[in-house]
């Protein structure tokens, strides 16, 4: 993971994404009571929502593919000055607009303009990086889609912003579904796709594997997340189904891959928060299925599949980051400061950097308290959704302090 850029830039997306993963958990602790009511469509949990999606993932993704780019296409960052420029710009957009969703919803649209020209600045920084990789692979069009379903997904976002300040498009459910689509299976699921055929052999020692179902996987997925938005334009219910059972085989042709190269690891016994990247990968799986099964049986009342959109993002999306970003600051902050005093003074070792006793206690409220949110959230039962969401607010505050234990270190 070692690349020429400087630690500070994709530790500053880390450190913001960080303290917006706390934020959305209590934002939506505190509106907890309208959680239990499967009412997602409310500006108090869009908040929290783009809190935790915009503020945490996109951001935290955004850092890691300044660190990690360079070192899976073997080609620097463009302008590391222009990142710096994008991340302040970006942070102040994000931090603007979740919080006009909260509060004043029609003005939302002046934060999100300015999250947009963020997003852009980034666009515009790992395209051009990307267009001087010299030989290009399955990670460079995993990252490529991905990148493309990010520009869409702004521009989706912006046209609900805009219709809710200005009005005038008809179609905002059409172009809200269009948005979640883009922005969770296509963003975060390709990326994940992707930098996963980096980091699982990575992290397993893996060598020999053939990336097989790396090509079938990418077509597949990206066929079936063209016919699934789709269906949400022709409002056609057959092609929602193919459009389904299409993404659940993209991502098993994923899992074929991956299964491959965990056969062929050295590294016998798998560190714990790796492993919790490997239970998402299962998560994110399980609920394809699930959704391809609610299509066939035609299911379409809205908080069975806003549970299952909540259960797609924190335990496919939000546990592979947890998972990979415990492994990831760790070897970073090792890297930056104390790899050169090797041989010249007694230094930590990478494992004392982090408690993995710790790890396994925080990766384990963290899917007590999903499994719980979701199912007392879809049985209505207020109390539980109360607990399990506070749990969840408290597991998440106790991750940020000790990722913050290991950049103290």
């Amino acid at each position: 993971m070692q690349s020429n850029t400087n630690i500070k830039l994709p530790l500053a997306f880390i450190l913001y994404a960080l303290a917006a993963f706390v934020i959305s958990q209590i934002v939506l602790f505190i509106h907890n009571d309208i959680l239990a009511t499967g009412q997602f469509r409310i500006p108090d949990i869009w908040m929290g929502a783009h809190f935790l999606v915009l503020g945490y993932a996109a951001m935290i993704a955004m850092g890691a593919m300044y660190q990690l780019v360079p070192v899976a296409l073997l080609t620097p960052i463009w302008n590391q000055t222009f990142g710096y420029i994008q991340f302040i710009i970006t942070a102040i957009g994000v931090t603007l607009f979740s919080i006009m969703l909260g509060i004043a919803p029609n003005e939302a649209l002046y934060g999100g303009i300015i999250a947009i020209i963020g997003i852009i600045m980034f666009i515009i920084q790992m395209v051009i990086t990307i267009s001087k990789q010299e030989n290009k692979n399955m990670m460079t069009s995993f990252i490529l889609g991905a990148i493309t379903c990010l520009f869409l997904t702004i521009a989706a976002g912006f046209l609900l912003a805009w219709n809710l300040a200005e009005g005038g498009i008809s179609s905002h459910g059409t172009i809200l579904s269009s948005h979640i689509a883009l922005g969770v299976s296509g963003w975060f699921t390709l990326l994940i796709f992707g930098f996963s055929y980096k980091l699982v052999p990575m992290f397993s020692l893996s060598h020999g594997y053939s990336m097989k179902w790396a090509k079938p996987s990418f077509i597949t997925y990206m066929a079936g997340l063209i016919m699934l938005i789709g269906s949400f334009w022709t409002d056609i219910a057959l092609l929602e189904t193919i459009g389904w059972f299409v993404l659940m085989a993209g991502f098993f042709f994923f899992v074929l891959d991956i299964r491959e190269i965990l056969a062929k690891r050295l590294k016998k016994k798998l560190d714990k928060p790796f492993s919790f990247s490997l239970v998402a990968i299962l998560n994110g799986l399980g609920v394809h299925v699930l959704a391809f099964v609610f299509s066939i049986f035609g299911i379409q009342e809205m908080s069975v599949w806003g549970w299952l959109i909540f259960l797609y993002t924190m335990a496919w999306i939000i546990f592979s980051i947890l998972g990979y970003l415990y492994k990831i600051v760790p070897f970073l902050w090792w890297t930056h400061k104390y790899s050169n005093k090797i041989g010249k003074e007694n230094v930590p070792t990478l494992k004392d950097m982090i408690n993995e006793k710790n790890s396994v206690i925080l990766f384990t409220l963290f899917m007590i308290s999903v499994a719980g949110l979701t199912i007392s959230g879809l049985l209505y039962i207020n109390v539980m959704v109360f607990i399990f969401q506070g749990l969840l607010a408290f597991t998440s505050l106790l991750y940020t302090l000790s990722i913050i234990r290991v950049l103290v270190k």
